[in-house]
């Protein structure tokens, strides 16, 4: 697979490489967290213990801290029934499904070049002094 360089160039965005839209990719994907609920959240609606459940080891003050801080980004969206107890689910919002695309794509990355790169990496520590 070869990806074409001159369609991946975006309009200018600036004097200053802090002006530059990737910017906001860097952040999405530098936090772990947030690109595994995006996943764990693509076949639907889920409360945040059965996040917890499918995600593994997710504190529940990282969960939450995580969730709302992509409810400000408008990835997801919580909805709270009216019920005793009271019920939440969170649900991605088109901007969090049409985030799924460079997850997906990641991760076949990853499937096609994930163990070479775990190897040099293994290989890089045992150099190390």
């Amino acid at each position: 697979m070869t990806v074409d360089i001159e369609q991946a160039r975006f309009a200018p965005y600036g004097t200053f490489e802090a002006d530059c839209p990737a910017r906001l990719a860097v952040d999405l994907f530098g936090n772990s967290w947030l690109t595994v609920i995006v996943y764990t959240l693509r076949d639907g609606p889920k409360r945040p213990s059965e996040l917890r459940r499918a995600i593994g080891d997710i504190s529940q003050k990282m969960l939450t801290q995580t969730l709302r801080r992509m409810e400000r980004m408008t990835l997801v969206e919580r909805h709270r029934y009216r019920e005793a107890p009271p019920r939440v689910e969170y649900r991605l919002t088109d901007a969090g499904r049409d985030l799924l695309i460079p997850i997906l794509a990641l991760g076949a990355w990853v499937d096609r070049h994930g163990d070479a790169v775990r190897e040099a990496m293994l290989g890089t520590v045992d150099e190390q002094p």
